[in-house]
């Protein structure tokens, strides 16, 4: 497979159709390599919270529910 890099020039609408760099195609891998590593990091910090939250209410013997009745 190919990789494609297309250039458009804004004010003429020209598309420059060409293959990426190897220079190119390593900044795009560690791009995606790092923007899902930050995924990774939200989903797990969200899972500690979950966690955390349900560890709270199971020591407090009370359900969300009544948890919310109780801060609502």
């Amino acid at each position: 497979m190919t990789n494609i890099s297309y250039i458009v020039d804004a004010t003429t609408q020209e598309v420059i159709e060409r293959t990426m760099t190897a220079q190119e195609l390593a900044a795009e891998k560690a791009e995606r390599e790092i923007r899902e590593a930050e995924e990774a990091a939200v989903i797990a910090e969200e899972q500690a919270k979950a966690t955390a939250k349900a560890d709270l209410l199971s020591r407090l013997g009370i359900t969300e529910d009544e948890a919310k009745l109780l801060l609502g």
